[in-house]
């Protein structure tokens, strides 16, 4: 139909024209210029529609690959996100998709109306005036050719420039997280010239590709402006000899330059596109990378309607948790070696070592968020990585919280909040410093770095008590407590130990150490049986 419209935009243009000198009246001139004006019109309607669905099609897409992106995501867990940094990861999901509006919204609908416009109007010049057709079909290669070699040149550069871009957006996320480091240490000024480089370095790069895509968009005018010119010096020599009409000599060459513009078109587009290819191989790569690993899910969560069936009991004397040669890796390196260890209900277990044994990766095994070999036993039972979690209460590093009120974040993952129970997990938390009426912003704004890491802790209290779990991870949970809170903190697990459950708290502090019934230093149990090492 846009087709159509073009080829009849022509006629009836060329006709109007014809008509006009040859000193048609107003009357004989009005069909032609009716239906010159209407075929514009159709163009443009056609052209908006053709613009409006690509538009869609690119959301369409776009919403798709994210919920792809963000479910391999989920399932690969803290395994995968250890491949490749936070940053990039947001880069990519982000601006990285959006710049496929450009390969799905305008390059891939033009290659389609090329690959059926081209054709068409080919196909007219060949029944108006072969010779013209000839020419046409003899000059046309040209810019594809031209397209072909400047487009692996832009490809490159604009991988080059997405490689880039992820750098300086992950660089500038590690400074921002460890700001406060570096203030201390008198260093934060000396990043500000990092920064300046690495922007400096991605602005050349930007002009660099602007010029090479200005370059190309002129050299495939220059192509195609000169294949129009060959049509019109034919055409204007035969015109003068009489070998052709002046109305279909006239037609031919308004029609002509519509036979190059698609091809033209998707030159220019194919530019426009390059940023968004080379995010949309990466969000690609993403997507089909294997993902054997359950869901990670928020700091004590729970991980979905399933994981309220009752739990199956071991016997009263099983070990709460037993580990059977678990060997955890990072990449190549191994951070957990042969572990293995059993640990019975009532007891609180300190993990400790130097940064880099391989503390938060056992945690994360135990939780079977982390790829590991060897078993790993609750309550006597061999139980899969992916049915864990729903056997396990929480809490990490960061609080992960989430917006709303403070009893709802407390009772985050439950189907029947218990606001008594959320209260009453506050308070074994030393959450005492927080209204209950407060109302948390997205990522718990509104509260201190100390009080969300003791809502987390009220969290996994309020898992443990309302899914009555038998073991109750913990990692650094007083890294940012004065040391008054964490002794309330310390007694605070000894009662939820008494409880009947195995309390594993990963630690550097040496007041949750000397309050642990037993610490398992990984550092001096690498490759052996851990049980039995007494603080």
């Amino acid at each position: 139909m846009h087709t159509a419209s073009i080829i009849a935009f022509c006629w009836f243009a060329a006709r109007s024209i014809v008509g006009a000198i040859e000193g048609a009246t107003m009357d004989e001139l009005a069909v032609p210029l009716l239906l010159t004006a209407a075929a514009l019109a159709a163009r443009a309607v056609t052209q908006a529609l053709l613009d409006a669905l690509a538009v869609r099609g690119a959301a369409v897409v776009k919403s798709q690959l994210r919920a792809r992106a963000l479910a391999a995501i989920d399932a690969g867990g803290s395994a995968l996100l250890g491949r490749s940094s936070t940053a990039r990861v947001t880069t990519l999901l982000g601006q990285g998709l959006d710049a496929l509006d450009g390969y799905i919204g305008r390059y891939l609908p033009q290659l389609i109306l090329t690959a059926v416009a081209t054709p068409l109007v080919v196909g007219v010049l060949l029944l108006a005036d072969l010779t013209t057709g000839i020419t046409v079909i003899l000059t046309l290669p040209i810019i594809p050719v031209f397209m072909v070699l400047i487009g692996l040149a832009t490809q490159a550069m604009q991988q080059r420039q997405w490689t880039l871009l992820g750098s300086l957006t992950s660089g500038f996320l590690e400074i921002v997280q460890g700001l406060s480091t570096l203030m201390i240490f008198g260093r934060q000024h000396r990043q500000a010239e990092r920064i300046a480089s690495i922007t400096e370095q991605y602005r050349v790069r930007t002009m660099r590709v602007l010029r090479l895509s200005f370059l190309s968009g002129f050299a495939l005018e220059l192509a195609a402006s000169l294949s129009v010119a060959l049509v019109a010096v034919s055409i204007g020599v035969r015109l003068i000899e009489g070998d052709i009409a002046f109305a279909l000599g006239l037609f031919v060459l308004i029609l002509v330059p519509e036979a190059y513009l698609p091809l033209r078109q998707v030159g220019a587009q194919f530019h426009a596109a390059a940023e968004g290819l080379a995010a949309a191989q990466e969000v690609l790569d993403l997507v089909d990378a294997p993902h054997d690993l359950p869901s990670p899910l928020p700091v004590g969560s729970a991980p979905g309607s399933d994981s309220t069936r009752p739990q199956k009991r071991g016997a009263a004397e099983a070990p709460a948790l037993e580990l059977r040669d678990v060997t955890v890796r990072r990449g190549s390196r191994v951070v957990v070696d042969h572990l293995s260890g059993q640990w019975m209900p009532g007891t609180v277990l300190a993990v400790t070592g130097p940064s880099g044994t391989g503390k938060s990766s056992l945690l994360a095994a135990i939780l079977g968020l982390a790829e590991h070999e060897g078993e790993v036993l609750l309550d006597g039972e061999v139980v899969a990585a992916a049915e864990r979690s729903s056997r396990l209460s929480w809490a990490g590093q960061r609080p992960d919280l989430t917006a709303g009120r403070l009893d709802h974040v407390v009772a985050l993952g439950s189907e029947h909040p218990d606001a008594e129970l959320a209260r009453e997990a506050l308070r074994w938390a030393a959450v005492d410093d927080v209204p209950m009426s407060t109302v948390l912003g997205a990522a718990g704004e509104g509260v201190s770095g100390g009080q969300a890491q003791r809502i987390a802790l009220a969290r996994a209290r309020y898992r443990a008590v309302e899914r009555d779990t038998r073991v109750v991870l913990l990692d650094e949970p007083s890294s940012a407590l004065d040391a008054g809170t964490e002794a309330r903190i310390a007694t605070a697990l000894r009662e939820l130990a008494d409880e009947g459950r195995l309390v594993i708290v990963v630690t550097h502090r040496h007041a949750l150490r000397d309050a642990a019934d037993v610490v398992l230093d990984l550092a001096a149990t690498r490759g052996s049986a851990a049980t039995g090492v007494r603080s």
